[in-house]
């Protein structure tokens, strides 16, 4: 065997390494850290979607205690948590806007484009 046959065998393997692994790994540290740094308080979202605010963190069990609505109060584990929030930021969807998202329809007021619909 020469070197060359050597060669493409070793660079694959270093591209695979390069390209796939070592990006999986830092992202992963990375998450472990943001999960590490949640403490009381601090605003979250779970992997569901679910945003809601710290209340209580048990460290021996990997778990935290989650105030989803006001009064109630769910347990996750930590590993359930990708993102934390900035403070300023609502946690209930309705929180920032206090207007209606669609204009109210006044009784009687057709809004349709003209077809007649059977």
């Amino acid at each position: 065997m020469d070197a060359a046959s050597l060669l493409l065998p070793i660079l694959l393997i270093a591209v695979f390494y390069f390209l796939l692994i070592r990006p999986q790994q830092k992202q992963r540290r990375q998450m472990m850290e943001l999960q590490q740094s949640v403490q009381p308080g601090s605003k979250v979202m779970t992997s569901a979607g679910m945003l809601a605010t710290v209340v209580e963190i048990d460290t021996d069990k990997d778990e935290i205690v989650l105030e989803v609505a006001p009064g109630v109060h769910s347990r996750y584990v930590r590993r359930a948590i990708v993102n934390v929030l900035p403070s300023g930021e609502p946690t209930s969807p309705g929180a920032a806007d206090d207007a209606p998202t669609h204009e109210p329809v006044a009784q009687g007021e057709d809004r349709t484009n003209g077809d007649d619909i059977r």
